[in-house]
């Protein structure tokens, strides 16, 4: 029997705004699996705000900036999940100020690492999503590009808001992982390719995406109408007898 390997927790504060913080005005391009990634989590997540009657706004890449005195200084997660929404109108909404009335941080923030900046997502980003007020934090490596640094890298790590405000990694591994935020589990599906939300730890009650679930409401009105076309049918062949 081989024993866990032995594992020291190291805390230590980071600034709460920092110049290297400035957001560039040039957009990293997404791979095509990052892209499949988001477009799945954020479609799963505004179908659940739907479904169970939330408000509730899902961006992608939306800046979150905190400090009023350096507005350029910020994060911009590949998907984030606010609620409540802010109050600035979405029509409106170039980068989410925490600092205006209304304008919470977000609850949930998602990164999925890439090829041309891996160590960005394990490093940098829960620093700056701690510093941010972000409730919680997911990044997920599909393709395991994160450095080997302290046992790395994991398919999944998630950071998570304590009661005292502090910012704690309180998973990091092959999944699946609790949400606390969502009330909800994190999996990896597909071959460790997808990440999905599930209200069990062995993914099989997956919150569907918006396509799924439409999918299922047209199975369900097909299998109605099948159902009124063989009554109607019964009742037909009664007639003529």
């Amino acid at each position: 029997m081989t024993a866990a390997p032995k594992r020291v927790e190291i805390v230590f504060e980071v600034p709460w705004s920092h110049p290297s913080w400035v957001l560039s005005d040039k957009k990293t391009p997404e791979s095509a699996l990052q892209d499949a990634v988001c477009d799945v989590l954020a479609s799963s997540l505004r179908a659940w705000a739907k479904r169970v009657g939330r408000a509730a706004m899902v961006r992608r890449n939306l800046a979150v900036r905190w400090d009023e005195d350096h507005p350029r200084i910020g994060v911009d997660p590949d998907v984030c999940l606010l609620i409540p929404p802010p109050a600035t109108p979405e029509s409106k909404l170039r980068s989410l100020r925490t600092w205006e009335d209304g304008n919470a941080p977000p609850l949930v923030a998602i990164e999925v690492v890439s090829a041309e900046m891996p160590r960005k997502d394990y490093e940098l980003s829960p620093r700056r999503c701690g510093a941010a007020g972000i409730g919680e934090l997911w990044v997920f490596d599909p393709q395991r590009l994160g450095p080997r640094d302290d046992g790395g890298p994991w398919p999944l790590q998630v950071w998570s808001r304590g009661g005292r405000g502090e910012f704690r990694r309180v998973y990091a591994g092959d999944g699946p992982a609790r949400s606390e935020a969502l009330d909800a589990w994190v999996v990896v599906t597909d071959n460790g390719m997808r990440l999905r939300v599930s209200d069990d730890a062995q993914g099989t009650k997956r919150w569907p995406t918006e396509a799924e679930e439409a999918r299922t409401a047209e199975a369900e009105r097909d299998a109605m109408r099948a159902k009124v076309a063989e009554l109607e049918a019964m009742l037909a062949a009664r007639g003529t007898r």
